[in-house]
């Protein structure tokens, strides 16, 4: 990644972290070739400069600061997903994103490895010819809509949402929770179960049909600038067309939620950098005891923590992309990397707002808000404990689940 590019943390002179290492210590993005390297760097500069010193506010309100899509789109993270883009690069742009605002690197994940990559693999030719160009360029949004309200973890087999043919159509019955841009998609991938077989099905689902509600669910403690949602699907009723070809089981979800499990594990890499980023340049402008606190060794122990947690969900985040690459990729592997980083995560965390002191607490000095959002990694797209029982099944060969 780039050298630091972050504004100055209050009180922070920029000559003081003008010649420190980059967060990314064990130059993980060194393995990246040079013009992706190059990307990457711009990536990373861009997203410090015009994303993370405005987020906070919105991050207060709960607001989504949709002026920045555009942005998004012009840095090409509207289709990381897009043939010849490598999943090491693809990984690190996510931890870039995360880096500067999680709640906005949510999105992109979703948008990349939830709703393109879906339709673009498993999309009708019409459904893709409508939708992915706009996706592209964020000019439209979808969502992904699995989790229901009492179904999260064993949503595979509970899945109580009804999907009934009749004529020409599909009528829809259930509801949805937790949905990521469900209150301004301009559709949403519902997840139903098929009345006449039992298979759970994918289905494209317009905002604004009839019987289609999403309502914003608020007071979240992390990801507040990600508008998650309650749908509501009453006799909604889709043309037959609906249907997404691909996604005609729930096989086809389960190899997007790897994929996404992945995702949220460069998340906690890139929010453990975000993380890094506000602790040291704290540690080098507190001044107590007639010096930096960077000086102190119980500081630097904290500092080296977090390093070294970053340092090892990078390294590890870079090894899934290579098994990813070599499509050696199953879900252990995502299980294992996502548990890992998001437990790293939130030690990392902790240590920074221990470090910061009664200011770690305070959303100006950033490490609150970054305490929040970190509890929602590790608790989405399968929570630790889930994900862990995932890894422990396959080296024991024996399954702790119900």
């Amino acid at each position: 990644m780039s050298t630091l590019t972050s504004p100055p943390v209050r009180g922070e002179s920029p000559d003081s972290v003008s010649a420190l290492p980059d967060a990314d210590l064990m130059d993980v993005a060194g393995l990246l070739p040079d013009p992706e390297r190059r990307r990457l760097a711009e990536l990373d500069a861009r997203l410090q400069a015009e994303v993370r010193p405005i987020v906070g506010a919105y991050w207060d309100r709960e607001e989504f600061p949709f002026h920045l899509l555009p942005m998004l789109a012009e840095l090409g993270l509207g289709d990381l997903v897009a043939p010849g883009v490598g999943r090491l690069f693809r990984g690190l742009a996510y931890a870039a994103v995360a880096r500067a605002d999680v709640s906005l690197s949510a999105l992109v994940g979703i948008h990349n490895e939830l709703v393109v990559d879906l339709l673009a693999a498993l999309g009708s030719p019409e459904q893709q010819q409508r939708w992915l160009p706009g996706l592209r360029r964020f000019e439209n949004v979808g969502c992904f809509a699995l989790t229901e309200p009492d179904h999260g973890s064993d949503i595979a087999g509970g899945l109580a949402t009804t999907a009934t043919r009749d004529g020409d159509s599909w009528v829809i019955d259930g509801c949805k929770r937790w949905i990521g841009a469900g209150t301004f998609a301009d559709f949403a991938i519902v997840w139903a179960r098929d009345t006449a077989d039992g298979a759970v099905k994918g289905f494209l689902v317009e905002a604004g049909t009839p019987g289609f509600t999403a309502t914003k669910i608020t007071g979240k403690m992390g990801l507040r600038i990600m508008q998650n949602a309650d749908l509501v699907l009453d006799a909604v009723r889709v043309p037959a067309d609906s249907l997404i070809p691909g996604a005609a089981d729930f096989a086809a979800a389960n190899v997007m939620l790897r994929n996404s499990r992945a995702w949220v594990g460069w998340q906690a890499a890139g929010v453990q950098l975000a993380i890094l980023d506000r602790a040291r340049g704290y540690a080098l402008a507190r001044r107590q005891f007639g010096r930096p606190i960077a000086r102190f060794q119980l500081v630097q122990e904290q500092l080296a923590r977090i390093q070294g947690n970053a340092a090892a969900s990078l390294t590890l985040m870079a090894q899934l992309a290579r098994l990813q690459d070599e499509e050696t990729f199953a879900m252990v592997h995502a299980a294992l990397a996502k548990s890992t980083a998001t437990r790293l995560a939130r030690e990392s965390a902790a240590c920074g707002r221990s470090l910061l002191g009664g200011n770690g607490i305070l959303a100006e000095y950033e490490v609150a808000r970054l305490v929040g959002d970190v509890e929602i990694l590790y608790t989405y797209e399968g929570t630790y404990e889930i994900n862990s029982l995932i890894v422990g099944r396959a080296i024991t060969g024996v399954s702790a689940f119900c």
